[in-house]
């Protein structure tokens, strides 16, 4: 396992361009603080509400607290995007390999890092946001440097693995992990 880099660790700089974006040219990224749980708890949680109301109850219903996205901000290196002063988006990304994930399904590498908790806010989804989201962490990892990024998404209507599958990710295999249908998915990371 490698090191998460330390709350001072620099982001690297966005490659993409942003032209014809119109307002996310004020896109910014940067790692969570603490001070970013209430609105990381709120955003989490509009996603959770926005999904159930679209594909009925399922694993992503549950509500997220402030405690629970501290939890998160202590184990895993929590990416943010914002707007202007607004937060829009956040992934988290971790070298100790998530219970869901069997590494068997995945390209053999010694540096892997995972990414969880993608949301995007549900009034900016499906505007390109999330692919400059998921564009910076394959930065961060890059930098980090780690040699791919796995992800599981659920495989279900509510699922965003062709989501992923759009931003370069390969699908590895399906499972089910205790009833909860699976997709793995990879990007390797070739070195910038």
């Amino acid at each position: 396992m490698i090191d998460a880099p330390g709350p001072g660790f620099p982001l690297p700089p966005n490659r993409l361009k942003l032209a014809n974006l119109g307002c996310m040219e004020r896109l910014t990224f940067a790692f969570a603080a603490s001070a970013d749980a209430p609105a990381l708890a709120a955003l989490h949680t509009a996603v959770a509400e926005r999904l159930t109301r679209d594909f009925g109850r399922g694993h992503w219903s549950s509500a997220v607290t402030e405690k629970g996205v501290l939890r998160n901000m202590e184990h895993n290196r929590v990416l943010v995007a914002r707007e202007g002063d607004h937060l829009v988006g956040t992934l988290s990304l971790v070298t100790k390999k998530p219970w869901a994930i069997d590494p068997a399904y995945f390209t053999a590498v010694r540096r892997p890092v995972y990414l969880l908790n993608m949301a995007v806010d549900p009034d900016r989804q499906r505007t390109g946001l999330g692919r400059l989201l998921v564009e910076e962490a394959k930065a961060v990892a890059r930098a980090w440097p780690a040699e791919a990024i796995r992800l599981d998404a659920y495989d279900a209507e509510a699922g965003a693995g062709g989501f992923y599958a759009r931003c370069g990710f390969r699908e590895v295999g399906r499972v089910v992990y205790r009833t909860v249908p699976l997709v793995y998915f990879e990007a390797l990371i070739s070195a910038g």
